[in-house]
């Protein structure tokens, strides 16, 4: 949480009373006080007005009416807004604000926020800094107020909470994948267990990359499949073509495709038409309302057969599509695998 109390703040209402201390003290006619007093506060940037005694206002400076969004009326009771709220953003009377609780109880009002609205409906976060106004006599003669605008703090505070959030919801949902991951991990040897998951982790890596350059938005589902197929395509950039439209995909559905992309050029590289230098891969999607299909299709290598057994890949790419109630279809053609997938209400 933003501290929304400024040091500053406090030290600039303080300077405040230690004008008008000083010009009482030194004036030897009312006027002159007033007006060497008014002086002062009209040179603030900060929204500054007083009021006497009883609460009407007797002075209130440029930086208010930018700060109200209107001029206010000389003998209007306490306050210089037209509306005010709680910061909950009930209703806040007049009579019942901080300017009027410093006046009925002789005491500078603190910690406390508001909401203004001005007359165009627009409104502004606020701290106000109700101080009383005491003669020389210590008799209760008025009081000064500053209006601090603290809507950028707020926002800021807003951000910094929603980032909190955001980012406990995407280490707590990679957490989840990655136990996934490592659940559907299965190998004949640590060695293999340690190299098949330390690059289903480099997938998860890169898919992070991107969520980082686009500020978190999502990942384009175009950049996640040349990541994953870059390595493949460095000396003839024909064995892989990659066609379809611009589309940015959630953070769940961008991780599981880059596994499943990873996955099937593994395989490809070991057993399908990547293992061979004539062998070439096509990965095409679109989308029909609400759902994705996206298509790998192997050619130009080893005759390939249907396996009498899946292997822990497919078992893998299997499972990640599972978690997203999506479908799967594979087609063990001669010529090379063609791999199907479907993944729907990809908009919520």
């Amino acid at each position: 949480m933003l501290n929304l109390i400024d040091d500053s703040d406090e030290a600039e209402i303080e300077k405040i009373l230690a004008h008008h201390t000083a010009i009482n003290a030194d004036a030897n006619e009312t006027g002159s006080h007033e007006q060497q007093f008014r002086d002062v506060l009209q040179a603030l940037p900060a929204a500054v007005y007083t009021t006497d005694a009883e609460g009407r206002i007797t002075f209130f400076n440029e930086a208010c009416i930018e700060f109200a969004g209107r001029v206010p009326d000389i003998g209007d009771m306490w306050c210089v807004s037209w509306k005010l709220f709680r910061s909950d953003g009930t209703p806040l009377a007049h009579e019942e604000c901080p300017m009027a609780i410093t006046l009925r109880e002789n005491r500078p009002v603190r910690n406390v926020e508001a909401i203004a609205e001005r007359p165009d409906g627009s409104r502004i976060c606020f701290m106000p800094y109700p101080t009383p106004l005491r003669d020389a006599d210590g008799r209760l003669i008025g009081a000064v107020n500053m209006l601090v605008d603290t809507t950028m703090r707020k926002q800021a505070e807003e951000r910094m909470m929603r980032l909190a959030w955001e980012v406990d919801h995407r280490a707590n949902n990679l957490l989840a994948v990655i136990q996934a991951i490592l659940r559907l991990t299965k190998a004949d040897t640590a060695e293999e267990f340690q190299a098949v998951f330390q690059g289903r982790l480099s997938a998860l890596a890169n898919v992070q990359r991107l969520f980082s350059v686009s500020r978190w938005t999502g990942a384009n589902i175009r950049a996640i499949i040349e990541q994953e197929l870059k390595p493949y395509a460095v000396h003839d950039s024909k064995r892989v073509a990659i066609s379809g439209g611009d589309l940015r995909l959630t953070a769940t559905l961008a991780q599981a495709i880059a596994v499943s992309v990873h996955e099937l050029a593994t395989n490809a590289a070991k057993y399908g038409s990547l293992s061979s230098p004539s062998g070439k891969i096509a990965v095409s999607w679109r989308t029909d309302n609400a759902n994705l299909s996206l298509r790998w299709q192997e050619s130009g290598g080893p005759r390939v057969a249907e396996p009498t057994r899946s292997g822990f890949g497919v078992n893998a790419v299997n499972g990640v599509v599972r978690t997203l109630s999506g479908t799967i279809t594979r087609q063990w053609k001669p010529e090379g695998l063609i791999c199907e997938f479907c993944f729907p209400d990809i908009a919520a």
